[in-house]
C-alpha cells in the first residue's frame, strides 16, 4: 500500500511540474512590458504556442521576448534549421493572431 501511495505521489507530482516547465511562453509574455500581455491572452497564446512549437522552440523563442535582436539573427541566418524554426515561428504567430486578438 505504501509503494502504491508513493508511485501516485510521484505521479501527480509530475504532471503537476510538466505544465509549469513547458509555460515558457506565458510567462515570456506576462514578464514583457507590452499593454496587450493581458492574463488571458498569454494564456492563449501559450496554447498555440503548445500546438505550433517543440518545447526547445518555445525555449528559444520565449527569449525574444526580452531580446528581439535574437530573432533578427535567427531570421537572417542560413541554416536548415534556423530557417525551419523561423517558418515555425511564423506559423506560430500567424496562429496566435488569429486565435487570440
Amino acid at each position: 500500500m505504501k509503494k502504491f501511495l508513493l508511485i501516485a505521489l510521484c505521479a501527480t507530482s509530475l504532471t503537476a511540474i510538466a505544465p509549469v516547465e513547458a509555460a515558457q511562453i506565458k510567462r515570456a509574455c506576462l514578464a514583457s512590458d507590452r499593454t496587450a500581455a493581458t492574463r488571458d491572452r498569454c494564456n492563449c497564446i501559450q496554447r498555440v504556442a503548445n500546438q505550433a512549437l517543440t518545447r526547445s522552440d518555445q525555449k528559444t523563442v520565449a527569449k525574444w521576448f526580452t531580446d528581439p535582436h535574437q530573432a533578427q539573427e535567427l531570421k537572417m541566418s542560413q541554416t536548415a534549421r534556423d530557417d525551419a524554426l523561423w517558418d515555425r515561428y511564423q506559423n506560430f504567430g500567424q496562429m496566435a493572431q488569429a486565435i487570440c486578438s
